[in-house]
């Protein structure tokens, strides 16, 4: 293991561990379930949207899964407030396509901030879906409550 890959797993461990935004949301205005079949992973995501704007104003999930999915609804909780619905979903978006990329390729750090650290499991077909968990209920969230 390279010095670049051993700093994203702890990346991933240090989010697993200290999870960003595990907890209730009062006053959310949407929340979405989603549940991985294979694993068993779990995840509840509600988000809050900024009054009179399309701007997510806070995010949290309440879950229970691997440390994939764990830390990566951490780094959700850390990126997603401040961004406005469509700036969320193309984040989402880019995200997606790295995950679905099986490690090809360079993400743009620019874009994915620590979510690069996560181009290691896109590697492993099975874990993809654990690293998507939380975003995907994000998503549907986001969605709803911009509706």
């Amino acid at each position: 293991m390279n010095a670049l890959d051993s700093l994203y797993q702890q990346v991933i461990l240090d989010h697993a561990k200290a999870r960003h935004g595990d907890g209730p949301l009062e006053h959310a205005d949407a929340e979405h379930f989603e549940r991985n079949p294979t694993c068993g992973d779990e995840i509840t995501v509600r988000v809050r949207i900024e009054p009179g704007t399309d701007r997510i104003a806070e995010l949290a999930w309440q879950g229970d899964g691997c440390s994939i999915s764990m830390a990566s609804a951490s780094v959700l909780t850390d990126m997603a407030p401040g961004r406005t619905v469509p700036e969320f979903l193309e984040l989402t978006e880019a995200f997606r396509e790295m995950m679905r990329s099986r490690g090809a390729g360079e993400p743009d750090e620019d874009v994915l901030e620590d979510l690069v650290a996560f181009q290691g499991v896109s590697k492993f077909v099975m874990r993809v879906k654990c690293g998507m968990l939380a975003w995907v209920a994000a998503e549907a969230a986001a969605r709803e409550a911009t509706a």
